[in-house]
């Protein structure tokens, strides 16, 4: 389990990304963009998610087995967020208590 270090250069680059990526996610909060709020919210989340799982978590430079079960991760994640969503967008469908 020999891996190259991570330069610096590519860790400041990552983390630069990183305060883009919530700089837009402030920027998002005050958007009124209707029911692509949350969808926007989603994705600049998940962009950061996988800059911080890839370069600071080192799973770019893991074996086979860590990038599977990583991928694992992020579809069992994709599978709550989709059940959760249909939850949320069908509680109109019942009446107010």
């Amino acid at each position: 389990m020999n891996h190259q270090p991570v330069s610096r250069r590519t860790y400041f680059l990552v983390y630069l990304g990183l305060l883009v990526l919530l700089t837009a996610t402030v920027g998002a909060a005050f958007l009124d963009a209707g029911w692509l709020n949350p969808v926007i919210a989603l994705t600049i989340a998940v962009i950061k998610a996988v800059l911080v799982i890839l370069f600071f978590m080192h799973v770019r430079a893991s074996s086979a087995i860590v990038r599977i079960f990583a991928l694992l991760g992020f579809f069992w994640l994709g599978i709550l967020i989709f059940l959760t969503m249909g939850d949320y967008l069908t509680r109109i469908w019942l009446p107010p208590v």
